[in-house]
């Protein structure tokens, strides 16, 4: 059973007010930001456009505050609104190109391997993760990208701990069958 967000939608249902964990919205951003700008960072490719993603976000959630009842569930809330502003973004997105003589690469870290084959690795999961299906690909995201444990998964999710492990062990099986990263393992 998911939790009530929105006052309006369950005043009916729960006249009494509970009691909020975050007095302020300022020591709530105080608190969660680390954890809700690592969630942004795997929103983008750039930290820099993930910290103006968790900006706009953040507006978001501070907008909606008084209406947001229950603030045991903002994470929830400040995700969807990440993920929501991010598919946005994507839509309508406009290409950028800059001329330069030479293209500007990183230097090399000593044996840390190949730059390509680690980013040849890094978008061939991305590309396997994405032909999941929506449910399986918000789990696994939830789980390893985001490091949140089975019960705080379910809890986001509003599904019981089972269906995550199941459908975690399924989406880990497509993975492993995938015949994009068996070329490149």
């Amino acid at each position: 059973m998911t939790t009530p967000v929105c006052t309006s939608a369950s005043a009916a249902a729960a006249p009494a007010r509970q009691t909020h964990s975050f007095p302020s919205f300022a020591s709530y951003v105080r608190a969660r930001q680390p954890v809700l700008l690592r969630t942004a960072r795997s929103l983008t490719a750039n930290p820099s456009d993930a910290e103006d993603l968790l900006q706009t976000a953040l507006t978001k959630t501070y907008v909606a505050w008084e209406r947001i009842e229950d603030h045991r569930a903002l994470d929830g809330y400040v995700r969807r609104a990440l993920l929501n502003t991010r598919t946005s973004q994507w839509r309508k997105r406009r290409v950028d190109e800059f001329v330069c003589e030479e293209l500007p690469e990183p230097e090399p870290v000593p044996g840390a391997g190949d730059p390509a084959e680690r980013q040849a690795l890094r978008d061939a999961m991305w590309r396997a993760i994405t032909r999941l299906p929506a449910r399986q690909r918000a789990m696994v995201v939830l789980r390893y990208y985001e490091d949140l444990s089975e019960v705080q998964t379910a809890e986001v999710l509003g599904v019981s701990v089972g269906t995550v492990k199941s459908a975690v062990s399924r989406a880990l099986g497509k993975l492993r069958e995938d015949p994009e990263l068996g070329l490149v393992r």
